[in-house]
Parts: structure tokens; sequence; C-alpha cells
């Protein structure tokens, strides 16, 4: 139970865990709905306009969502899937610098069209007299998603030596990197900038929860064991919010990120591993498999398109001049079926044009890398937008530079070599790169 997997064998390891590939199914699903439950524009008597959140506002929603908050369930995944790729990746003769450049890659090349898209269709609403407030309403409620961009990324690039250190003390790793969240949230009420290092710290405890699942050591808890961890990471929670050191609120948790979700991460990694048999017999049924498989090649576009549509949605309706029912009432609630099909066919059209720049683009000369220099920069680049939308907020300006910085760290990442290509085989080492079409959880 407690031997630490090997880097051999966990690439010897299967590629695809159907289990995962239907988490963050789910966890997709869950996050498209909530947010056209919560979006609703508002405007005033006096001509201003506001962005009301109706769901988080209901009080019942509360306790609803300490179980529906998935962001954690994401990293864990997340973790599961990076591990694998770079053991992978590791066997085949790659190294750090090239999960990193393929990590970027995979991420930035979809926002960085969404960025640009973005700054384009908003100047040009500028352009024709739309409301400077509409607008920024537009700008800051469309880029919400680009902070879950920013942290898994930041988790990912740290995974190669997060994971040595996981090899030789998996316990410890895991102990240290809470033990800073603690430390962050003891000092944030002194040093309220200091709150967003936890983007990292918080993020990365949970991917490396991931690791233990990848490493199949939840499973050797036994049933009991992963009820006992349940059990005791709620009731931790629950202590915690009664005692009023945080918030039982967990979109009030989430922004900066804090230690109760990182208690989340273990309930729902634990519920993940005990409901596995259930999970394991759904998700080998030939339909589900061939909608996982769909929306594995197309989730991050699904993830990053569907905030900005959907605020495109209310801006039109806001500037229709349409009488809008007020957030919350009977009235609000029977649009919202409308609106989620509004934003499901918007994607189709999306998907079909943007959803290919998801698959990394490789290169067939397999020694064709990237100086580890072009590479550093490229995470820099990238990173320099994202810090200023954290720090000052997103605005059209930011947009559009965020777009030209995404497209340097591009051309600045070139093409990922394809390690193993030649060598590969049903007895070899594998792919670092496994053929279209992709899972879910097989990520470049």
């Amino acid at each position: 139970m407690q031997q630490p997997a090997s880097g051999e064998a966990a690439a010897a390891a299967p590629e695809r865990d159907l289990v995962i590939d239907l988490a963050r199914f789910f966890c997709l699903a869950l996050v498209v709905v909530g947010h056209t439950m919560m979006v609703s524009p508002v405007l005033h008597p006096d001509g201003t306009v506001s962005s009301q959140n109706t769901l988080g506002e209901q009080r019942w929603f509360e306790p609803v969502v300490w179980v529906l908050q998935v962001m954690p369930l994401f990293f864990v995944a997340g973790g599961v899937t990076g591990l694998h790729s770079w053991r992978r990746l590791r066997s085949a003769g790659g190294n750090a610098i090239e999960f990193v450049q393929g990590r970027l890659l995979r991420l930035i090349r979809p926002a960085a069209v969404l960025l640009a898209a973005m700054f384009i269709g908003l100047w040009a609403a500028r352009l024709s007299g739309v409301d400077p407030q509409v607008i920024q309403l537009l700008a800051s409620g469309a880029g919400m998603p680009l902070w879950f961009l920013a942290a898994y990324l930041a988790a990912q690039l740290n995974l190669p030596w997060l994971s040595a250190l996981h090899d030789r003390a998996p316990w410890l790793t895991l102990a240290a990197l809470v033990s800073l969240v603690v430390a962050v949230d003891c000092a944030r009420g002194a040093l309220a900038w200091l709150a967003y290092a936890n983007m990292v710290f918080l993020w990365c405890a949970v991917q490396q929860l991931g690791f233990f699942v990848a490493d199949r050591r939840m499973p050797g808890i036994g049933p009991s064991g992963l009820l006992g961890l349940v059990a005791a990471s709620n009731l931790l929670l629950g202590l915690l919010v009664l005692l009023r050191l945080y918030s039982g609120n967990m979109l009030v948790n989430l922004n900066p990120p804090n230690l109760p979700l990182f208690l989340l991460a273990v309930s729902q990694a634990a519920s993940l591993q005990l409901l596995r048999p259930v999970l394991v017999r759904l998700a080998a049924r030939a339909l589900v498999r061939r909608l996982l498989a769909g929306a594995g090649r197309h989730s991050l576009t699904v993830y990053l398109w569907h905030l900005p549509l959907l605020a495109g949605i209310s801006g039109l309706i806001l500037l229709s001049g349409l009488p809008q029912p007020a957030g919350g009432t009977a009235a609000w609630w029977w649009t919202r079926p409308l609106v989620l099909l509004g934003v499901v066919g918007l994607l189709l059209p999306v998907l079909a044009v943007f959803g290919r720049l998801e698959q990394r683009p490789t290169s067939t000369d397999p020694s064709r890398a990237r100086p580890a220099v072009a590479v550093v920069t490229a995470a820099v680049v990238v990173f320099i937008p994202v810090a200023d939308a954290a720090l000052n907020g997103l605005t059209v300006g930011l947009l559009g530079g965020g777009a030209v910085c995404f497209a340097l760290a591009v051309l600045l990442l070139g093409r990922v070599p394809a390690r193993g290509s030649s060598h590969s085989g049903p007895g070899g080492s594998g792919l670092a790169l496994p053929h279209p079409p992709l899972s879910a959880n097989v990520e470049p």
C-alpha cells in the first residue's frame, strides 16, 4: 500500500483511465451549467450596468456549493494525467523543458485565439457605440476562465520537480505544500496581496493528491478508510467554518483559494476512489466512451469559450431592450434552460473552427527541441498579462496585450519534438504524444 510507484512501472500503466475521463466530463458539464445559473446582467434606473451572481446570492445555495464546488476535482484529475504524461515522456528520453514546452503549447494556443477574438469583438462593439460600462462588464465577466488557466499552468509547470519529490517522500511533500497554504492563510490578513501565493501552493497541493490517485495509493486504503477520509475532511472543514476561520461559501473561498479547497479536494479524491467500481461500469458503455472521447478532445475549448459566449448572449439581451425578469424570480429561472441551449448552440461552431487548436503540434524530427531559454521566456511572457489581470482586473486593452503575449509565447515555443515516435509499438515504452483521438486524461 505504501510502496511508491517507479517511473518505469507508471510508464507501463494503462494509458486511459475512464474514471478520470468521466470525472472531468462531469466537472466540465457542471461548470457550464452552473455559470448559466449565475450570470445575470442588471440595467439600473440611472443607466449603470452591473453583473449579478444570482445563484451565489441564494442562501440555500451555500451548502449546495459545498458539494458542487468541483474545481478541486479538476486539479486532482490534472495531477493524475500530468504525472502519467510526464513519466511517459521521461521514459521516452524527454526532459522537464520538453514537458513544460508541451504543456504551455497545449494550453495557450486556444487561449491566444480566445483573447484575440474577445479583443476584436469588444473593440468593434465599442466603436459601434456600445456603452463603455457594458464593454467593461463583458470583458471582466468573459475573462473569468483565465484565472483557472493561470492556476492550472502554474501547477503543471511545477509538476516535474514535484513528481521527483513525490517519488522520494510523498507524504512529506504533501505536508510541506499544505503547510505553505496554511502559512499564507495566516499571513493574508496583514499582507492581502500574499493571498495570491496560494494560487500556486494550494493548487499544487491539490495536484499532489492526484499523484496519490495515479500511484494507486488511495485505492489501497480500502472502502472504510476512504469513507473515513471523506468524513474527517468534511468534519474538519465544518469546524473551521463554525470557528469563523473561513467562510462556509466555497465560491468566496475560491479566489484567492485557501485551505477549505484542499479539504474539499481530499473528500472529492476519496469519493472518486470509493465510487470507482460503479464509475468503471458506467464509463465502459460504448455510448459513454464515445461521449468522453469527443469531450476529451475539446474540453479546454469548451471551458475557455463558454463564459465569453454566455456574456455575449447576456450583453445582447441587455442591449436589445427586451424585458428581463429579476434575478432569482420564477420567470428568471424559466429562462435558464433557453440560455443554456443558446450557449451550447454557439459552442458547436466554435468547436468546429477552434477545437483543433487543442491538439498539440508536434515535429516529425524527434531531435527538434527548443532551447531552455526560449521555453522559460515563453512562460514568463504568458504570466505577465495573467498577473496584471489578477492584480488590476481584466480590461479590453489587457485582452489585446494578452493576445500578443500569448502569440509571442507560441512563436517562442515552436513545435514539440515527437519523442519515441520511431520506437513505439505494442511492446515499446509508449509515446509521449498519443495518437488522436486524444483522451481527456491522456493529455499531450
